[in-house]
């Protein structure tokens, strides 16, 4: 019995840690194994992704870091949809950096408001931002807990998506613990015009990475995986 014990407690620690599936099948990916061009991706504008992007960047790998496209204003969008997953990644933004991670986005659209994004922004790159338009925000529709973002370094995401729940972690720190269907609050686009609410929001889409940092400084992400669930869980990887 007291061997029996032991291995369930490894494993409750294993489950806490992220590094163990609740069916074998699911497996960690790099979103970006191949230095170039990244395969499997497109490049939209960063109002709408199915337009093309003004200048045609071109974001690429090198030594294993994806760096944004220049000129800015763009998303770089995966091909394949997604439902429940984790994501786990590191990013760097210049003083006036500002990026964001695309959730359920649909092939077409804003995904800021047709999607969910993930933030990613210096205050430096709009001093008069809320809460919820800098780093660890829900754009415009959810603050983080509190900031941890820190300027200039290495930052480290980890993003869990299960139904209705998004579960955030940056630098080790919780800063989103949602359940979608209690977010009723409708927000505003850039044109003005108001968007759905989060609980409104698709629960299956494209995820992608956004570059609008100014100064000539473009977003950059490393060790980017990817864990994909073909089912719903409720409360498996989503830490301590």
């Amino acid at each position: 019995m007291s061997r029996f014990l032991s291995t369930l407690a490894l494993l409750s620690a294993l489950f806490a840690a992220g590094c163990v599936s609740d069916h074998g099948a699911h497996r960690w990916q790099a979103l970006f194994p191949v230095d170039g061009v990244p395969s499997g991706w497109k490049v939209g504008t960063w109002n709408d992704v199915s337009k093309p992007a003004v200048g045609n960047p071109i974001w690429r790998v090198e030594h294993g870091v994806l760096i944004g496209g220049d000129p800015r204003d763009s998303w770089l969008m995966s091909e394949a949809e997604y439902t429940d997953l984790d994501l786990d990644f590191e990013f760097h933004l210049g003083a006036r950096g500002n990026s964001g991670l695309a959730l359920r986005a649909p092939a077409a659209g804003d995904p800021a408001f047709d999607g969910m994004e993930l933030q990613m922004a210096d205050v430096r790159y709009n001093p008069e931002a809320t809460a919820a338009e800098l780093t660890g925000g829900l754009y415009r529709a959810l603050a983080p807990t509190q900031q941890v973002y820190r300027p200039e370094e290495w930052n480290h995401y980890e993003v869990r998506l299960r139904g209705p729940r998004v579960w955030v972690r940056l630098n080790g720190v919780v800063i989103q613990d949602v359940d979608l269907d209690t977010q009723t609050e409708r927000v505003k686009r850039h044109d003005g015009t108001w968007a759905v609410p989060l609980k409104d929001r698709p629960r299956r889409g494209h995820i992608g990475f956004q570059d609008l940092s100014r100064e000539g400084t473009h977003v950059q992400i490393r060790n980017a995986r990817i864990r994909v669930l073909d089912r719903s869980t409720d409360g498996v990887y989503f830490g301590n």
